[in-house]
């Protein structure tokens, strides 16, 4: 963080050479001194110096000056930094408007000129003015700002993807902050085009892509090289444990993810029955520890990238990614987990972002403080995300279409869910419809037996109703089920037949798929478990499955 300024601006040069040689020759070591001679010129450095996070602890303005009076400048300045003090250098005669800018702008002190010896006339009083101004005024945020609305979806878009690859940031909401909407207003000309992204060296991104902010903040998207041993496809809890293993054991390994690490299970609030962590551990601390843990081992992590199709060139395997680039490799793990499936209803879409999220939507549980939000789902996921959000919301209800929880939820969530008395669970019951115009104001729920349609208000509503495998890139080239899920190693033996078009002389190997080399694990696997631990587990053998294949090639 650059130390805060002070500001001076005075229209004759010999003036302004004479106040900034007297604060520098006291304030230099604690303070940058920035001067200008021109009003417009000092309003457009103020900006800058905002859209930087610098703060600026006090402005020494003269008041008579040509096209701007000293006043007016300081009046401007305000709206950028209203907690700096104020201070006008005035002569005689301009007495009566630095009393007046008293009330008017609220100056702090003014000066008349000449103020030597400074010692006397000059240093304390600014002394004083800044030793009050550093005991109140906090220092700013030194890293990126994220300024937009609650209800803006690309927002959510920008700090959800911020928050998922753990890079720190700060949220300011227009609707609630004044001076960030002033500096919202400077940068995109009023056009409230949102967000706006600010970073420490003074660039902003306006309404970016994920991949503009992804290579501005520096994450690797473009392999560093050709070809690899082992291509891993998605960077859930599958993928990172094979990253981990193949890269501790001396394999080239390079991983896709198309969003963050940790995948679904990333997105979790609490994980509390992973072996190891009697406390339990969020699904963000997991990623964080194994995508470190990787990253040691050498294997390089493009993201966010999309791995688009898949295609095979005996011996080798070829991913084409979304930017049109190809890499190639022995072996291909897919580890793509399962995506949150939409809710397919009236008003969903519209209002996605905007009080509407599919998971748990971390980022935003703190801005429902004492609200009324619903959770929809009955699963592991929706009931930890009911848990998490009991913590900020006045009541949590978890709507769910089957007739009990302990249908598809573990029982220590059942019984923590029945313990905490800010969650309701209503049965047999489904959302129908969302309604609002620019945020989420009420949804329309059905019972699914009396068929009875009542519309409730909601501050919030968060979607947990069962997921889909994203496998389109194997389309056509591995076997799927019928949902799409990837068949692999004994299931894929009909009648004690190798699946069609097999050559090796062997049967597939326990995680491979249908095309030798290419190895699925997780829940993106036809008939596996849907557990953290158990995709884990699968993340590791198939490494051990990939070392044997390369034995056989």
């Amino acid at each position: 963080m650059p130390p805060p300024s002070i500001l001076i601006l005075d229209d004759e040069a010999q003036v302004l050479n004479a106040v900034e040689r007297d604060l520098r020759q006291h304030y230099q070591s604690d303070y940058r001194i920035v001067k200008s001679t021109n009003g417009q010129d000092a309003l457009d450095v103020l900006k800058k110096l905002k859209e930087r996070n610098t703060p600026i602890a006090l402005f020494l303005v003269d008041q008579r000056m040509p096209n701007m009076s000293g006043t007016d400048f300081l009046g401007q300045a305000s709206k950028f930094y209203p907690q700096a003090k104020k201070v006008l250098l005035t002569a005689y005669a301009d007495t009566q408007a630095a009393i007046s800018s008293i009330n008017d702008i609220g100056l702090d002190y003014y000066l008349m000129k000449p103020w030597d010896p400074p010692e006397q006339n000059l240093y304390p009083v600014l002394d004083d003015l800044l030793s009050d101004w550093s005991a109140t005024v906090p220092m700013p945020y030194d890293g990126i700002r994220v300024a937009g609305t609650l209800w803006s979806s690309n927002s959510h878009t920008v700090k959800d993807f911020l928050a998922r690859n753990q890079i720190p940031y700060q949220w300011l909401d227009i609707e609630l902050d004044t001076e960030a909407k002033n500096l919202v207003d400077t940068v995109s000309e009023g056009k409230h085009r949102l967000p706006v992204v600010f970073f420490p060296d003074g660039e902003t991104l306006i309404d970016p892509s994920i991949q503009q902010v992804a290579e501005k903040i520096g994450l690797q998207t473009k392999a560093e090289r050709p070809f690899y041993d082992l291509i891993i496809i998605g960077a859930g809890p599958a993928g990172l444990a094979a990253a981990v293993y193949g890269g501790s054991e001396g394999l080239s390994t390079v991983m896709i993810e198309r969003e963050a690490t940790g995948g679904q299970a990333g997105t979790s609030s609490r994980i509390e029955n992973y072996l190891g962590f009697p406390q339990g551990l969020t699904g963000a601390d997991l990623a964080r520890r194994a995508t470190t843990q990787a990253l040691r081992f050498g294997v390089e992590l493009l993201r966010p990238q999309e791995a688009v199709k898949v295609r095979v060139d005996d011996p080798y395997r070829y991913v084409i990614l979304g930017d049109g680039s190809e890499i190639s490799g022995r072996a291909i793990l897919i580890s793509t987990g399962v995506k949150v499936r939409r809710l397919d209803a009236p008003g969903i879409e519209k209002l996605t972002g905007a009080g509407i999220y599919y998971g748990a939507a971390l980022t935003e549980a703190a801005y429902y403080r004492d609200q009324d939000v619903f959770v929809v789902g009955g699963a592991n996921s929706a009931g930890q995300g009911a848990m998490f959000f009991s913590r900020y919301a006045r009541k949590v209800t978890m709507l769910v279409r089957g007739s009990s929880l302990e249908a598809g939820m573990s029982q220590y969530l059942v019984d923590q869910i029945a313990a905490t008395p800010n969650i309701e669970v209503v049965l047999r019951t489904e959302v129908v419809e969302a309604m609002g115009e620019t945020r989420l104001e009420k949804i329309k729920v059905s019972d699914l037996d009396t068929q009875e349609s009542q519309a409730l208000p909601a501050a919030a509503m968060f979607i947990f109703i069962g997921a889909v495998p994203p496998t389109d890139l194997v389309s056509g080239l591995v076997e799927r089920d019928r949902a799409g899920f990837i068949i692999t190693g004994s299931d894929l033996m009909v009648d004690g037949k190798r699946p069609k078009g097999w050559k090796p002389n062997r049967d597939p190997f326990l995680l491979e798929t249908s095309v030798p080399g290419i190895f699925a694990a997780g829940d993106v696997r036809h008939h596996s478990m849907k557990r953290v631990a158990s995709a884990v587990g699968e993340g590791a053998v198939a490494v051990a499955l990939v070392h044997q294949y390369l034995k056989t090639v």
